[in-house]
């Protein structure tokens, strides 16, 4: 099953590596973007990794051999955690973080989970309806259906997935989980299907925002985006950068107001006598995308939207 690192050179070359630095991949998926950066790293760099994932992460452990890199089977959410013990979560007596000198988010699921029918992420394959990021914790997709409140449910496809037809399609399944319990993906797509009304020349799944909506609430996507953004400035360096790749307008349009904030200027009240301070970031790219090329090769990576901003002073 091939994997392929969406934007991958745009997004390496945009993190302007510097060879001692340390850096975060918060989704490491199979170690694309993670080995880029470890091969422009000198011996004293560092990569720390995470994923929600469990396959994933054992996946590197079991294939990727670098003392430089740490591996975390966590949220990027909570890298502030691993951060500021680092010698203690990864006994590294000699290696201490005070800052980093870049982060890379790649967002959304990746297209090995897509593509594993066990997992619940496609309406394209028949499988058991799991949805979980971390399916070792929490629960899944199937549980939270089979008793969600309709109202709840119509808000969480209209707020994550933009679904207009959000209230029609909670009904019916709310409707259709007491005549038969829904387990497969194959059955949520069909109903969602026969709830929505699709024009002749609409090439989406019917399915499609729905699966959306429900994965990025079972999996946290967006809570943890922003406490992950939020977290940022303390621990980027002068000239350290992020870049974020996201897959659809909800997830970018946090990403954008995030940097445009950062990036502007701290206005202050009329009645302070002095000057407004000046932005302590930039932002260096907007709205990246892949080479017609590269979504020839991958059609994922249609949809990766890709922004990077930099710290210029403390």
């Amino acid at each position: 099953m091939l994997h392929y690192p969406v934007l991958l050179n745009e997004s390496i070359n945009l993190l302007n590596i510097v060879p001692d630095g340390v850096y975060i991949d918060g989704t490491f998926g199979r170690g694309g973007h993670t080995q880029a950066i470890l091969s422009r790293l000198s011996n004293s760099g560092r990569v720390i990794a995470f994923d929600k994932d469990i396959d994933a992460s054992s996946y590197g452990r079991n294939n990727i051999t670098d003392s430089r890199l740490s591996l975390v089977h966590d949220s990027f959410a909570n890298f502030d955690q691993y951060l500021s013990n680092y010698a203690q979560a990864f006994n590294s007596n000699n290696y201490a973080i005070d800052k980093v000198s870049g982060v890379l988010l790649d967002l959304g699921v990746s297209s090995i989970q897509l593509d594993t029918d066990t997992r619940g992420f496609s309406f394209r394959l028949d499988g058991e309806l799991d949805m979980r990021m971390d399916n070792t914790r929490g629960i899944s997709a199937q549980e939270w259906l089979d008793n969600v409140d309709e109202t709840v449910l119509s808000e969480v496809l209209w707020k994550y997935g933009e679904e207009k037809f959000a209230r029609t399609i909670a009904r019916n399944i709310v409707i259709k989980r007491k005549e038969k319990k829904i387990t497969t993906t194959m059955q949520l797509a069909e109903i969602i299907r026969q709830s929505v009304k699709v024009g002749k020349n609409v090439r989406q799944h019917p399915a499609t925002r729905s699966f959306q909506a429900i994965r990025i609430y079972i999996n946290n996507e967006l809570k943890d985006l922003q406490a992950f953004l939020d977290k940022l400035p303390n621990w980027l360096k002068v000239n350290g950068r992020a870049v974020v790749i996201s897959f659809h307008s909800l997830e970018d349009r946090i990403v954008k107001d995030k940097f445009n904030q950062l990036a502007s200027r701290e206005y202050l009240p009329k009645w302070v006598s002095c000057e407004s301070e000046e932005p302590k970031y930039r932002v260096i790219a907007k709205k990246v995308r892949a080479s017609l090329g590269e979504v020839e090769e991958n059609n994922r990576s249609r949809s990766a939207i890709l922004r990077c901003i930099e710290k210029i002073s403390d």
